[in-house]
């Protein structure tokens, strides 16, 4: 993990989430019956809820779409969930002028290099300690776990701590 705080950490608003890669290992699994099985980290989930409750909003951005994904993120009361986006960029631009957020107020998490473009305009740039050499390089935040194992769990903790909110009080 890299070690030096980025500058106006406490003052992020936004976490965009990629998917396969951050929130799961990245490993697709398809069924007997054609269906796509993906696997969540409980302390992933866990860190989802008490950020929401310490007012940072979670989005979450997918190229693919995933019936998994559409449940987990309900179960986790994550509102802002858009999938099989082509254009990661656009709708990003879009989230943060509906939502009134400044990019400098905005975390983004990736994996790969299809998230470049929407990292290059967060305000904080992370990474799972697995993500492609390109991805963490251009990342202010690198987490010491792997996509899927606890990366966004490191993630909001470090978000948190920055503003003095973790451990939760509740």
């Amino acid at each position: 993990m890299k070690t030096k705080t980025p500058s106006g950490v406490a003052r992020i608003r936004l976490l965009v989430l990629d998917v396969d890669g951050v929130l799961t290992d990245g490993i697709v699994v398809y069924g007997a019956s054609g269906e796509e099985t993906k696997r969540f980290h409980v302390r992933d989930g866990l860190a989802i809820q008490v950020a929401r409750r310490a007012g940072v909003e979670i989005a979450v951005v997918s190229g693919r779409a995933s019936a998994a994904v559409t449940r987990r993120m309900s179960e986790l009361g994550v509102v802002e969930v858009h999938q099989g986006v082509a254009d990661k960029e656009s709708l990003l631009r879009a989230l943060l002028a509906r939502l009134g957020v400044k990019a400098a107020e905005t975390a983004v998490m990736g994996d790969d290099l299809l998230d470049l473009p929407v990292m290059r305009i967060a305000g904080l740039a992370m990474a799972p300690a697995d993500a492609v050499p390109e991805v963490r390089r251009a990342s202010g935040w690198v987490s010491r776990s792997a996509g899927g194992h606890g990366a966004v769990r490191e993630a909001i903790e470090f978000l948190l701590r920055s503003r003095k909110a973790w451990p939760p009080s509740k």
